[in-house]
């Protein structure tokens, strides 16, 4: 592993909101070939500026693959309100794209994904593809900061319309948690302290950070994971941008999966995924899948080797 590089100057010093962490294959599917990347942020309620911490995990399976992975840290919100986050995980793209001779990456095959406020993160990054407004002025100009596909993990979308959907007695556990009295709507909110103030008062800074807002036919295409039970994130947040990429005749699958919480246990015990309901969509057309696969690191691999146009993997 290659820690701590920095894709920016820290901002503020001594932060480590950007810093990025690469996990390199021992080997490659083809000696001298470049590797994918996958790029991970774990999620914190962006109250944290070390995203990359969580990488691992993804790293343990994808570089056994012949994939790279970098995991990406971005500022925290009490460093920087959005969309300052935003604008981080763009500069990290570019800054592993600018660099993908030195590292051995294949500059056309980048995905990204991460865990919860993670999850809002990869959603962002892949749907604001291509959108140089919000491309910021964090680090390295002039690469792409485009990706090819994205995994989100149980991530927010709309900070509005939070608190209508949780589970029973889940506002309570919320507020216990983040000391808070009025659940996502509270001023002391991870979604208000993104924003800088309550997100009620401020219905168009929030639709900014909003990823349903930016899908588009063009989208990447886009890996939704999200439990029914989550107390902290509603389910309904990522049904929320399936039906957005669907409108829009994008590409998304959506994995919903009843008594699962804020975690995502199945990706090693496929157990968990059971009684899972699993749609897609795609140009116009959309579905439910029977029968479909537990959203384990192998399926999520075929979803990113698909995306990326990979072959299938040789069984390991």
């Amino acid at each position: 592993m290659i820690k701590d590089v920095a894709y920016a100057e820290a901002d503020p010093a001594g932060g480590r909101g950007h810093l990025l962490d690469l996990y390199l294959p021992e080997e490659r599917a083809v000696p001298g070939a470049p590797r994918p990347l996958v790029i991970w942020s774990s999620g914190s309620a962006w109250l944290s500026d070390d995203g990359k911490a969580g990488a691992e995990e993804a790293a343990r399976h994808f570089t056994a693959a012949g994939f790279a992975v970098a995991g990406v840290s971005v500022r925290s919100s009490s460093q920087a309100r959005f969309p300052a986050q935003l604008h981080d995980v763009k500069a990290a793209v570019r800054f592993l794209r600018a660099g993908a001779d030195r590292f051995g990456l294949d500059p056309e095959r980048f995905a990204i994904m991460g865990n919860s406020s993670g999850g809002w993160v990869a959603a962002m990054a892949a749907v604001t593809s291509g959108m140089p407004e919000l491309e910021g002025e964090v680090g390295v100009r002039g690469p792409s900061s485009r990706v090819q596909a994205a995994v989100d993990f149980y991530g927010p979308t709309d900070f509005l319309r939070m608190d209508e959907h949780m589970p029973p007695g889940a506002r309570e556990r919320f507020n216990a948690m983040m000391r808070t009295t009025d659940g996502h709507n509270d001023p002391r909110s991870p979604e208000s302290r993104l924003v800088g103030a309550p997100v009620q008062e401020h219905p168009d800074e929030v639709r900014r950070a909003d990823p349903t807002r930016y899908a588009a036919r063009g989208t990447p295409p886009l890996l939704l994971l999200h439990g029914q039970a989550d107390p902290l994130v509603p389910e309904n947040q990522s049904a929320l941008l399936f039906e957005a990429v669907r409108r829009a005749g994008g590409r998304a699958t959506f994995h919903s999966l009843p008594g699962v919480g804020h975690e995502h246990p199945y990706v090693t015990d496929p157990a968990r995924a059971a009684g899972q309901t699993v749609r897609w969509t795609e140009d116009g057309r959309d579905g439910v899948v029977a029968d479909a696969p537990p959203p384990t690191w192998e399926t999520i691999e075929r979803f990113v080797r698909k995306a990326l146009r990979l072959p299938e993997p040789a069984t390991r």
